[in-house]
């Protein structure tokens, strides 16, 4: 059995973990309610900026079709952009959606797809798709506890511009959704090409009077639409890491607390142990004088 210092050190050493990770989980606490404002206020924007696109794609407009409607077969060149934090002590939440991503990559080579483009938004998916060997074409990293698109143009507009350029066939984007405190879970969603079908809408076809023209109108709509997809990915994303780090640094002050009473429990036995002994030896001296 260890001594009595050796268990002393190791208990002061829990508490200090316990503090730190008690800190952890009131700023992730704090975090996370301005993070589920900000997603709650970001969805009714991309719900109807989808719905607009999902009523778009349905349109009979012989004016102008745009090439984010236009479905490619067959499929060889995929985009995929996966969103995931910066830093780490969120449970399994970045290697949920990595892990999706990376079973989601493997179906498309098995599937004959011959090139996969990827864009990391934030420092852990972006070292994974590295360590993997991926072909990263574009990445942003430390984007802060605020999500801010002008820092997600620039990475996006590369996935985008190679489709409009007929260099990628499909892109999809990867984050985690966030489904309550409790629970979050991964999504892989098409971005583009835009399908009704996809999006929820049904069968039957629209008419739109378009002011000035139609291509200025759909070109800045669907530009808008995918801009408010991945903010909202971002947005969402966010909100999962405060929940998801808030639930881990609890159970691990928790756990902390658990050692710190089983070590005492094994302390205070040394130490009876250590008395028990000190007496029988007082005894015994005595006895023999």
């Amino acid at each position: 059995m260890a001594g009595g210092k050796e268990i002393r050190t190791k208990i002061k050493s829990v508490q200090n973990t316990r503090k730190i990770t008690k800190a952890m989980e009131m700023v992730a606490a704090s975090k996370m309610r301005k993070a589920q404002e900000r997603m709650r206020a970001a969805r009714p924007y991309s719900e109807k900026i989808r719905q607009l696109a999902a009523n778009l794609s349905q349109a009979n407009n012989t004016e102008y079709h745009h090439p984010f409607l236009s479905k490619r077969e067959p499929v060889k060149r995929v985009g995929l952009i996966v969103v995931t934090t910066d830093k780490g002590l969120c449970g399994g939440l970045n290697t949920n959606v990595l892990r999706m991503s990376l079973n989601a990559m493997r179906q498309w080579e098995s599937e004959g797809v011959d090139e996969i483009r990827v864009t990391a938004i934030g420092n852990k998916g972006l070292g994974f798709m590295q360590r993997l060997g991926a072909k990263v074409v574009s990445h942003v990293v430390f984007l802060g506890d605020t999500p801010h698109l002008e820092k997600l143009i620039g990475p996006i507009k590369v996935m985008v511009d190679a489709f409009q350029n007929d260099e990628l066939d499909v892109i999809y984007v990867a984050y985690t959704r966030f489904i309550n405190t409790m629970k979050q879970e991964p999504v892989l969603e098409q971005l583009l090409p835009l399908t009704g079908e996809r999006l929820g809408t049904p069968a039957g076809s629209w008419e739109y009077l378009y002011e000035p023209e139609a291509r200025v109108v759909i070109d800045e709509m669907l530009v808008r639409y995918t801009e408010a997809l991945i903010y909202q990915a971002v947005a969402e994303n966010m909100a999962s890491e405060q929940s998801a780090r808030m639930v881990a640094m609890k159970s691990a002050t928790d756990n902390a607390g658990n050692v710190i009473k089983e070590l005492q429990l094994i302390y205070n036995k040394a130490r009876q142990a250590a008395i028990t002994k000190e007496i029988s030896e007082i005894v015994s001296g005595a006895a023999a004088v």
